[in-house]
């Protein structure tokens, strides 16, 4: 390293400390981004000063994203991705190794819910649900820490739910967002001497359209259910991210964050 590199990194340094929330020179990849938490973490990231990623099953909308991101300033990129396929993760990190650099911080965010008792939710069902909330964590995490253990460093951040703890005609989603628990602890134990931190955030109700497509009355159960008997917005989730993401959160790993207000201790009857 010249005498130039070294004080570029100083200065780097010197910004981090300053600002331990601070995300300049990170190269952040979010999934399931096009949309709801996942776009509100990839916009708190770019304010937070990383190039990111937006990755998305919908490709438009994974561009549309970015391109409204690009115009604010930041440096993002819009990439499709079915988390499910290994072929296509492989093909988002090579793309944004290419186009942005080997990748600091991953977010697996991306998530389906198929809300179905025992009784009634199909085996095909309860197979895609597995597969893009638990398998997609694990294949997304497994190319991301062949870049970050070279390197000795980085961040993973999965994206569970509160409901891993349980609820009504949640069977399938429920279990899934448990793997991704028992998944973040796992991967935090065999990556930390790497120095790589990995986390997990369990969000309760946040105000998205995905939720907001439910009947009037459903809704009405849900926040009869919820302790302060608001609902999250995606926002809150975002900042969380950033934490795990950031400097500031050098010495945390394997932990879960509910953001949920309050549901995580108890609910109450889910019923009027």
């Amino acid at each position: 390293m010249n005498e130039n590199d070294q004080s570029v990194q100083s200065e780097q340094n010197d910004a981090n400390e300053g600002d331990p929330m601070d995300l300049g020179g990170q190269v952040a990849v979010v999934t399931g981004a096009g949309s709801g938490i996942g776009l509100a973490i990839a916009r708190e990231f770019a304010t937070a000063g990383a190039s990111v990623a937006i990755a998305d099953i919908d490709a438009d909308r994974a561009e549309l994203a970015a391109r409204q991101l690009s115009e604010l300033g930041a440096t993002a990129i819009g990439l499709p991705v079915d988390v499910a396929s290994r072929e296509a993760v492989r093909g988002l990190f090579a793309g944004v190794e290419e186009r942005l650099g080997p990748v600091d911080v991953l977010v697996n965010n991306a998530g389906i819910s198929i809300d179905h008792g025992v009784r009634n939710i199909t085996e095909e069902e309860w197979a895609r649900t597995v597969a893009v909330n638990q398998t997609g964590v694990f294949l997304c995490s497994q190319a991301a820490a062949a870049s970050m253990i070279p390197r000795r460093g980085g961040r993973i951040v999965n994206v569970a739910s509160r409901a891993w703890l349980g609820w009504y005609g949640q069977l399938a989603y429920a279990s899934s967002k448990g793997g991704v628990v028992s998944a973040t602890r796992s991967l935090a134990i065999e990556l930390a001497k790497y120095g790589i931190t990995v986390n997990c955030l369990a969000p309760g109700l946040i105000d998205t359209p995905l939720l907001r497509r439910e009947p009037q009355e459903v809704m009405d159960r849900l926040l009869l259910a919820q302790p302060m008997g608001t609902l999250g917005e995606p926002a809150d989730v975002a900042w969380a991210a950033r934490y795990f993401a950031s400097p500031a959160s050098r010495s945390v790993t394997g932990q879960v964050l509910y953001v949920c207000g309050g549901k995580s201790l108890y609910a109450q009857p889910a019923r009027a």
